[in-house]
């Protein structure tokens, strides 16, 4: 059986952490780091998403392998405030450099123009990364379950927990969510693509919505084109949508994002 994207991702950045070395005291730095982010208030993406009414959590995604380069120039800060300004409730900031055409610098760029919880999406499945996630000053980061064992996804949630990260923790529809829900992560995302095929199926995202406990925050994420997505979606249960493509491309991202969300 042939590799999917996902693996062939996870293998660039296994080759780019083998070939970079670990930043000296990094966990020294890390915890620095933490501790300024406290000092000047912790942002949480919990609290964001589950405030009431969906929620929007706005991507800055320059390329995806799927469909390419998104925008270009593309501007991840001047995008942000644009978000921000629309009523977004938190940015997510993809920094994977190879497939996405991403870049970890643009983390503490985006949190400092805006107000607003960031999200470190990337492919994340070592301590070292959550480390240099604390570093880079992220709110959040996002976990792919099916890269992790159940131990190692505890493992990763307790090191974030101790490092003031919250997680988002993400499924796909092909995906049995039991584990995810036995992780007792706060905050769950459901990815509307087969991986195997790069459909979008936004009804088994639906489907799966009647799985998630209603304590935890739910996330729909990918292949949200307009309101009547995000009424569908909220209508199974979730509480907030991640979407990139359909606001990166648009003319105006700002009045795009509002739309999005009807208003």
């Amino acid at each position: 059986m042939g590799s999917t994207i996902l693996d062939r991702i996870v293998a660039a950045a296994e080759r780019r952490m083998a070939a970079c070395p670990q930043i000296p005291d990094l966990e020294a730095a890390a915890l620095t780091a933490v501790g300024r982010r406290r000092d000047s208030g912790l942002r949480s993406l919990r609290e964001a998403l589950s405030a009431s009414g969906p929620q929007l959590l706005a991507e800055c995604k320059h390329a995806s392998p799927s469909a390419g380069i998104l925008r270009e120039p593309f501007d991840p800060v001047g995008l942000a405030r644009s978000y921000e300004k629309a009523g977004a409730a938190a940015i997510s900031v993809v920094v994977e450099p190879e497939f996405f055409l991403g870049d970890p610098a643009w983390i503490p760029a985006v949190r400092e123009t805006v107000t607003l919880p960031v999200l470190r999406k990337d492919f994340i499945f070592t301590e070292r990364q959550l480390w240099e996630t604390a570093l880079l000053g992220a709110d959040a980061v996002l976990l792919i379950q099916r890269l992790l064992s159940p131990g190692r996804t505890r493992a990763l949630l307790d090191l974030a927990k101790e490092l003031e990260i919250e997680v988002l923790l993400e499924i796909f529809i092909d995906e049995d969510p039991r584990a995810a829900v036995d992780s007792r992560a706060e905050i769950l995302g459901v990815n509307a693509r087969d991986l195997a095929t790069f459909e979008i199926r936004l009804d088994r995202v639906r489907k799966l919505g009647d799985l998630l406990p209603s304590d935890r925050v739910r996330v729909a994420e990918s292949g949200i084109r307009g309101s009547d997505d995000v009424r569908e979606l909220a209508a199974a249960g979730y509480d907030a949508f991640l979407v990139g493509e359909t606001l990166v491309r648009a003319d105006d991202p700002e009045r795009a994002a509002a739309e999005l969300m009807g208003r």
